[in-house]
């Protein structure tokens, strides 16, 4: 059965940086609709960013211009680059797979989703 797990995340200062890694296993799709998400404490799933398999990518606003989605096929992977990390993006944050909408926002309801990775910004 397909899984993702998610890699990569850790205690940041504001203004740094990080990038997630999510690994694909046992994926025999590689088209796929793939996407990121994230749930601060208190809070419900938020996608964040979507790419599909020609490489279309949509955002957030509040990621748009900090955020990059990307991936390597050959080697199975999807990619977060987060830049200028802000306290608000501490979150558990998640890669998820398979859609019929490939957009942001549609990324909590994606088929298939990791087990997440903790990210905290200190200010």
């Amino acid at each position: 059965e397909a899984q993702l797990e998610e890699s990569g995340g850790d205690l940041v200062q504001v203004g740094g940086s990080l990038r997630l890694s999510c690994k694909l296993h046992d994926f025999p799709w590689p088209k796929a609709c793939m996407g990121w998400l994230r749930q601060a404490p208190g809070e419900a799933h938020k996608g964040l960013a979507a790419i599909d398999g020609d490489g279309t990518t949509s955002y957030a606003f509040s990621v748009q211009g900090r955020f990059t989605i990307s991936q390597n096929k050959a080697l199975n992977m999807l990619y977060l680059q987060m830049d200028s990390l802000q306290p608000e993006d501490t979150a558990v944050y998640y890669c998820a797979a398979i859609a019929h909408q490939c957009t942001w926002d549609r990324a909590p309801y994606f088929g298939y989703r990791g087990r997440g990775t903790q990210v905290t910004v200190s200010s």
